[in-house]
C-alpha cells in the first residue's frame, strides 16, 4: 500500500504517511486502528513539535522548547490512543521534586537549585507504543564456575529460553529523544483508562510522531536487551561475560498509548535546561549545568594523588 499524495510506502497499520502525514487509504475501515478528530492543533515553529492545547490557555509556549512561535493548525484526523494513564502528581509536586533533583549531583553548581527560574511548566500527555511479543532464544555465555579440575578461567554454556513479554514501552514523540522517553520509564499501564474518559481536548496532548513500524526495531533492540539479561540471571552461575542471544520473536504486536510527563523549562545564568517527570511515579531526567572549577579540583586531586603513589612505588623498589 502507498501513501495518494508522496506515494511513500505504507504499513498495513498505519493511520498516517510517515512521510508527508497524508491519512491512509482504508484507515477507517481498518480495525488496527482508531481516530480522533484532534482541535485546537498547534505546530511550533522552534523545534516542530505538533500538539493540540488547552482551549481556555491564555498565553501559548510550546512545552518542550518554550518558543511562543506556534502556528495553528485546522482540526485534523489524528490516531487515537487505546489508553490514557492519568496524572497522579500535582503541578506543586512537581516543581519541589525538581528543586530537589537539582540540588543532586556532587558537579552541578551548588547555588542551583536556588538560582534555577522555572520559565514554564506544563503537563503534557505524550504518545507511547506498547508492544508485546513471545521469544524464542538460543543463548550462549561464559561462566567463571568451571568444573573441578579445569585449567581455565572460564567455562562455555549454551542453551535456549522461551520468553513472553508484555508492556514494552517505545516513546512515539516527536521532540523528546528515546533516552529522554525511556530514562521516565516505567509507568504502571493498568491505571490507564479509556481516551473517552478524560477531555483530550482541554490538555496539551502531542501527536503520535513515530509509526508503528519505525517504532518496531526498537522494540526488538528492547525484546534482546531483556533476553540478554533473563538468561543471565536464570541460566549463569556465577560471573558471566559474552553473553550472546539469538532471538526469535513472535506474535509481536502493540498498542497506542498517552502517558502523563511533567515538562519543566529552567534558566539558569543565561541558558535554558529542560526537566522532565513521570507523572505518575515521579521518574525523572534532565539536563543541568556542570561547574568545571569541581571537575578540574577533583583532576588535579586525583593527579597529585597518583603521583604520590607513584613516589611510594619507587622509594620501595630502590
Amino acid at each position: 500500500m502507498r501513501c495518494v499524495t508522496c506515494r511513500g510506502l505504507l504499513d498495513e497499520e498505519d493511520l498516517f504517511c510517515a512521510n508527508c502525514g497524508t491519512e491512509a487509504p482504508r484507515a477507517e475501515s481498518n480495525p488496527l486502528v482508531q481516530t480522533r478528530t484532534a482541535t485546537h492543533q498547534f505546530q511550533c515553529g522552534g523545534c516542530g513539535a505538533s500538539m493540540s492545547f488547552d482551549a481556555s490557555a491564555g498565553r501559548l509556549r510550546c512545552p518542550f522548547c518554550g518558543s511562543e512561535r506556534l502556528e495553528q493548525q485546522a482540526d485534523k484526523k489524528v490516531l487515537s490512543p487505546t489508553r490514557v494513564v492519568p496524572f497522579v502528581i500535582d503541578q506543586d509536586q512537581a516543581l519541589a521534586r525538581m528543586r530537589s533533583w537539582l540540588r543532586g549531583g556532587i558537579w552541578r553548581p551548588s547555588n542551583l537549585s536556588q538560582q534555577a527560574a522555572v520559565v514554564s511548566i506544563s503537563a503534557v500527555y505524550v504518545p507511547y507504543w506498547v508492544f508485546q511479543a513471545q521469544t524464542h532464544t538460543f543463548w550462549t555465555a561464559d561462566t567463571d564456575q568451571v568444573p573441578y579440575g579445569a585449567r581455565g578461567d572460564w567455562y562455555p554454556l549454551t542453551g535456549e529460553h522461551h520468553g513472553r513479554y508484555s508492556g514494552l514501552l517505545v516513546g512515539a514523540s516527536g521532540v523528546l529523544t528515546p533516552r529522554e522517553t525511556s530514562a521516565i520509564c516505567p509507568f504502571d499501564l493498568d491505571a490507564g483508562v479509556p481516551p473517552g474518559q478524560l477531555d483530550l481536548d482541554n490538555v496539551i496532548v502531542e501527536d503520535f510522531s513515530i509509526a508503528r513500524k519505525y517504532a518496531r526495531p526498537q522494540a526488538r533492540q528492547g525484546l534482546e536487551a531483556r533476553e540478554v539479561q533473563t538468561c543471565r540471571q536464570q541460566y549463569v552461575p556465577g560471573r558471566s561475560r559474552h553473553v550472546k542471544v539469538n532471538v526469535r520473536v513472535e506474535g509481536l504486536s502493540s498498542e497506542p498509548v498517552l502517558l502523563p510527563v511533567w515538562m519543566l523549562a529552567y534558566r539558569y545564568r543565561q541558558k535554558t535546561y529542560r526537566f522532565l517527570m513521570n507523572g505518575q511515579t515521579g521518574q525523572s531526567t534532565g539536563t543541568a549545568p556542570v561547574t568545571y572549577t569541581k571537575v578540574g579540583i577533583i583532576a588535579a586531586a586525583l593527579a597529585v594523588a597518583v603521583l604520590l603513589l607513584l613516589l611510594v612505588l619507587l622509594s620501595l623498589l630502590r
